[in-house]
Protein backbone atom coordinates (compact mmCIF):
# COMPACT_ATOMS: atom_id res chain seq x y z
CA UNK A 1 0.00 0.00 0.00
CA UNK A 2 1.23 3.65 -0.56
CA UNK A 3 -0.92 6.65 0.29
CA UNK A 4 -0.64 10.25 -1.22
CA UNK A 5 -0.88 13.37 0.52
CA UNK A 6 -0.20 16.84 -0.40
CA UNK A 7 2.73 18.80 1.01
CA UNK A 8 1.39 22.37 3.22
CA UNK A 9 2.67 25.68 2.32
CA UNK A 10 3.37 26.74 6.17
CA UNK A 11 6.31 25.05 7.27
CA UNK A 12 7.57 24.24 10.57
CA UNK A 13 11.25 25.15 10.72
CA UNK A 14 11.47 25.47 14.40
CA UNK A 15 10.67 22.75 16.54
CA UNK A 16 13.29 19.99 16.87
CA UNK A 17 12.98 16.27 15.18
CA UNK A 18 12.91 13.18 17.16
CA UNK A 19 14.96 10.85 14.45
CA UNK A 20 18.32 11.24 13.06
CA UNK A 21 17.88 9.44 10.16
CA UNK A 22 16.85 10.72 6.98
CA UNK A 23 16.73 9.76 3.05
CA UNK A 24 17.34 11.70 -0.05
CA UNK A 25 14.50 12.75 -2.63
CA UNK A 26 14.89 10.75 -5.64
CA UNK A 27 13.93 13.75 -7.71
CA UNK A 28 16.78 15.71 -6.41
CA UNK A 29 18.54 16.85 -9.51
CA UNK A 30 15.23 17.72 -11.08
CA UNK A 31 14.48 19.53 -7.97
CA UNK A 32 17.64 21.59 -8.47
CA UNK A 33 16.77 22.45 -11.78
CA UNK A 34 13.33 24.12 -10.95
CA UNK A 35 14.83 26.27 -7.73
CA UNK A 36 17.78 27.47 -10.63
CA UNK A 37 14.44 28.56 -12.59
CA UNK A 38 13.05 30.21 -9.73
CA UNK A 39 16.00 31.99 -8.52
CA UNK A 40 16.16 34.16 -11.91
CA UNK A 41 12.76 35.58 -11.30
CA UNK A 42 12.56 38.67 -9.46
CA UNK A 43 10.71 39.50 -6.50
CA UNK A 44 7.82 41.17 -8.47
CA UNK A 45 8.04 37.86 -10.63
CA UNK A 46 7.40 35.75 -8.44
CA UNK A 47 4.65 37.71 -6.57
CA UNK A 48 2.39 37.74 -9.92
CA UNK A 49 3.44 34.14 -10.86
CA UNK A 50 2.58 32.83 -7.48
CA UNK A 51 -0.23 35.56 -6.75
CA UNK A 52 1.31 35.68 -3.39
CA UNK A 53 1.92 38.99 -0.91
CA UNK A 54 4.87 41.36 -1.43
CA UNK A 55 6.24 39.98 2.23
CA UNK A 56 5.72 36.18 1.00
CA UNK A 57 7.77 37.23 -2.37
CA UNK A 58 10.34 38.38 -0.34
CA UNK A 59 10.70 35.50 2.10
CA UNK A 60 10.71 33.04 -0.84
CA UNK A 61 12.76 34.83 -2.87
CA UNK A 62 15.75 34.22 -0.65
CA UNK A 63 15.12 30.84 -0.01
CA UNK A 64 15.35 30.63 -4.07
CA UNK A 65 18.68 32.57 -3.60
CA UNK A 66 20.08 30.16 -0.37
CA UNK A 67 18.94 27.00 -2.10
CA UNK A 68 21.57 24.25 -1.76
CA UNK A 69 22.13 21.27 -4.07
CA UNK A 70 23.65 19.32 -1.49
CA UNK A 71 21.07 18.38 1.11
CA UNK A 72 22.36 17.63 4.84
CA UNK A 73 20.48 18.33 8.14
CA UNK A 74 22.51 21.61 8.48
CA UNK A 75 20.20 22.94 5.74
CA UNK A 76 17.36 20.93 5.95
CA UNK A 77 14.71 18.96 7.68
CA UNK A 78 12.63 15.81 7.24
CA UNK A 79 9.78 16.79 4.86
CA UNK A 80 7.07 14.94 7.07
CA UNK A 81 8.34 17.04 10.32
CA UNK A 82 8.61 20.48 7.85
CA UNK A 83 4.93 21.02 6.67
CA UNK A 84 2.96 22.40 8.89
CA UNK A 85 -0.77 22.70 7.63
CA UNK A 86 -4.19 21.48 8.10
CA UNK A 87 -3.44 17.36 7.12
CA UNK A 88 -0.38 17.66 9.09
CA UNK A 89 -1.86 18.49 12.22
CA UNK A 90 -4.10 15.19 11.49
CA UNK A 91 -1.38 13.15 11.02
CA UNK A 92 0.53 13.95 13.88
CA UNK A 93 3.27 12.37 13.40
CA UNK A 94 5.01 13.63 16.48
CA UNK A 95 2.96 11.62 18.91
CA UNK A 96 3.17 8.47 16.33
CA UNK A 97 5.32 6.00 17.80
CA UNK A 98 9.08 5.19 16.31
CA UNK A 99 8.24 1.50 16.54
CA UNK A 100 6.19 2.82 13.49
CA UNK A 101 8.33 4.83 11.43
CA UNK A 102 9.23 2.21 9.39
CA UNK A 103 6.09 1.85 8.30
CA UNK A 104 5.47 5.59 8.11
CA UNK A 105 8.27 5.65 5.36
CA UNK A 106 7.10 2.78 3.50
CA UNK A 107 3.72 3.98 2.86
CA UNK A 108 3.47 7.36 2.67
CA UNK A 109 4.22 9.27 -0.17
CA UNK A 110 3.87 13.27 0.02
CA UNK A 111 3.56 15.07 -3.76
CA UNK A 112 5.65 18.55 -4.44
CA UNK A 113 5.59 21.30 -6.62
CA UNK A 114 9.77 21.29 -6.04
CA UNK A 115 10.69 17.67 -5.55
CA UNK A 116 7.80 15.81 -7.24
CA UNK A 117 7.25 13.22 -4.57
CA UNK A 118 8.95 12.27 -1.28
CA UNK A 119 9.07 9.83 1.60
CA UNK A 120 8.34 10.97 4.50
CA UNK A 121 12.41 11.00 5.91
CA UNK A 122 13.61 12.82 2.71
CA UNK A 123 15.15 15.98 3.51
CA UNK A 124 13.77 19.30 1.92
CA UNK A 125 14.91 23.06 2.00
CA UNK A 126 12.63 25.39 3.04
CA UNK A 127 10.10 26.45 -0.40
CA UNK A 128 6.98 27.43 -1.86
CA UNK A 129 5.74 26.26 -5.02
CA UNK A 130 1.90 24.85 -5.19
CA UNK A 131 2.02 22.19 -8.05
CA UNK A 132 -0.31 24.44 -10.09
CA UNK A 133 1.69 26.87 -10.56
CA UNK A 134 2.29 28.09 -14.20
CA UNK A 135 6.16 27.81 -14.00
CA UNK A 136 7.86 26.68 -17.26
CA UNK A 137 10.93 24.54 -17.37
CA UNK A 138 12.66 23.54 -20.18
CA UNK A 139 10.00 22.15 -22.81
CA UNK A 140 7.67 21.35 -20.07
CA UNK A 141 4.73 24.10 -20.24
CA UNK A 142 3.94 24.08 -16.46
CA UNK A 143 4.61 21.74 -13.44
CA UNK A 144 2.54 18.69 -14.43
CA UNK A 145 4.41 18.37 -17.85
CA UNK A 146 7.34 17.99 -15.99
CA UNK A 147 6.62 16.14 -12.79
CA UNK A 148 3.38 13.22 -14.22
CA UNK A 149 5.72 10.73 -15.97
CA UNK A 150 8.04 10.66 -13.31
CA UNK A 151 5.53 10.65 -10.17
CA UNK A 152 3.61 7.73 -11.99
CA UNK A 153 6.42 5.66 -12.85
CA UNK A 154 7.95 6.22 -9.40
CA UNK A 155 4.67 5.06 -7.41
CA UNK A 156 4.68 2.05 -10.19
CA UNK A 157 7.99 0.94 -9.32
CA UNK A 158 7.12 0.44 -5.97
CA UNK A 159 3.46 -0.75 -6.16
CA UNK A 160 3.26 -4.42 -5.65
CA UNK A 161 0.81 -6.38 -7.62
CA UNK A 162 -2.61 -6.04 -6.12
CA UNK A 163 -1.62 -3.32 -4.30
CA UNK A 164 -4.09 0.02 -3.26
CA UNK A 165 -3.21 3.59 -3.79
CA UNK A 166 -4.46 5.25 -1.04
CA UNK A 167 -5.11 9.28 -2.47
CA UNK A 168 -5.33 11.14 0.52
CA UNK A 169 -3.83 14.59 -2.07
CA UNK A 170 -6.21 17.44 -2.97
CA UNK A 171 -7.03 17.76 -6.96
CA UNK A 172 -4.47 19.58 -7.00
CA UNK A 173 -1.60 17.63 -6.47
CA UNK A 174 -3.41 14.16 -7.65
CA UNK A 175 -3.88 15.55 -11.13
CA UNK A 176 0.16 15.21 -11.12
CA UNK A 177 -0.65 11.48 -11.31
CA UNK A 178 -1.41 9.39 -14.35
CA UNK A 179 -4.63 7.95 -13.23
CA UNK A 180 -4.49 5.09 -15.95
CA UNK A 181 -1.13 4.10 -15.73
CA UNK A 182 -1.43 3.57 -12.42
CA UNK A 183 -0.77 -0.60 -11.77
CA UNK A 184 -2.55 -0.33 -8.86
CA UNK A 185 -6.28 0.12 -7.29
CA UNK A 186 -7.19 3.98 -6.05
CA UNK A 187 -8.82 4.64 -3.40
CA UNK A 188 -10.78 7.71 -2.78
CA UNK A 189 -11.35 8.32 0.63
CA UNK A 190 -14.36 11.00 1.41
CA UNK A 191 -15.05 12.58 4.25
CA UNK A 192 -18.32 14.69 5.49
CA UNK A 193 -19.37 16.60 8.18
CA UNK A 194 -23.34 17.81 9.36
CA UNK A 195 -24.08 21.05 8.43
CA UNK A 196 -27.19 23.17 8.80
CA UNK A 197 -29.08 19.26 8.54
CA UNK A 198 -26.93 18.07 6.05
CA UNK A 199 -23.85 16.43 5.31
CA UNK A 200 -21.25 18.10 3.24
CA UNK A 201 -17.26 18.22 3.13
CA UNK A 202 -16.12 20.73 5.05
CA UNK A 203 -12.20 21.48 3.81
CA UNK A 204 -10.99 22.76 7.09
CA UNK A 205 -12.05 19.37 8.90
CA UNK A 206 -11.58 17.10 5.51
CA UNK A 207 -8.30 17.80 5.39
CA UNK A 208 -7.64 17.01 9.32
CA UNK A 209 -9.40 13.61 8.73
CA UNK A 210 -6.97 12.98 5.57
CA UNK A 211 -3.91 13.33 8.10
CA UNK A 212 -6.11 11.20 10.32
CA UNK A 213 -6.33 8.54 8.11
CA UNK A 214 -2.55 8.32 6.96
CA UNK A 215 -2.23 7.91 11.05
CA UNK A 216 -4.81 5.36 11.48
CA UNK A 217 -3.28 3.25 8.57
CA UNK A 218 0.19 3.74 9.88
CA UNK A 219 -0.81 2.90 13.35
CA UNK A 220 -2.70 -0.30 12.58
CA UNK A 221 -1.01 -1.05 10.02
CA UNK A 222 -3.91 -1.24 7.42
CA UNK A 223 -3.31 -3.25 4.21
CA UNK A 224 -6.91 -3.57 2.78
CA UNK A 225 -10.27 -0.97 1.85
CA UNK A 226 -12.20 -3.32 4.78
CA UNK A 227 -9.05 -2.92 7.06
CA UNK A 228 -9.55 0.95 6.04
CA UNK A 229 -13.36 1.23 7.44
CA UNK A 230 -12.71 0.35 10.12
CA UNK A 231 -11.32 4.31 10.85
CA UNK A 232 -12.56 6.05 13.35
CA UNK A 233 -10.56 8.55 14.68
CA UNK A 234 -11.57 12.23 15.20
CA UNK A 235 -15.24 10.55 15.81
CA UNK A 236 -15.54 9.65 11.99
CA UNK A 237 -17.39 6.46 11.22
CA UNK A 238 -17.78 4.40 7.60
CA UNK A 239 -20.75 5.21 6.26
CA UNK A 240 -22.88 2.30 3.71
CA UNK A 241 -25.19 4.73 2.48
CA UNK A 242 -23.35 7.58 1.20
CA UNK A 243 -20.26 5.75 -0.22
CA UNK A 244 -20.96 5.58 -3.83
CA UNK A 245 -18.58 2.61 -5.02
CA UNK A 246 -16.18 0.30 -3.03
CA UNK A 247 -13.04 3.03 -3.82
CA UNK A 248 -14.19 5.65 -2.60
CA UNK A 249 -15.47 4.73 0.81
CA UNK A 250 -17.58 7.67 2.70
CA UNK A 251 -16.82 8.68 6.13
CA UNK A 252 -19.33 10.65 8.59
CA UNK A 253 -19.76 12.38 12.11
Amino acid sequence: MKILISPAKSLDLERAIPVNSFTTPVFLTTAVKVNKKLATCSKDELKRLMAISEKLADLNYERYQDFQEDHHTGNSRQAVFTFNGDVYDGLDVYNIAPDNYEILQQKLRILSGLYGILKPFDLIQPYRLEMGTKLAIGENKNLYELWKAKITENLNEEIKEDDLLINLASNEYFKAVNKKEIKAKIVSPVFKDFKNGKLKVISFYAKKARGAMVKYIIEQNAKTIDDIKNFNYMNYKFSEKESTNRLTPTFVR
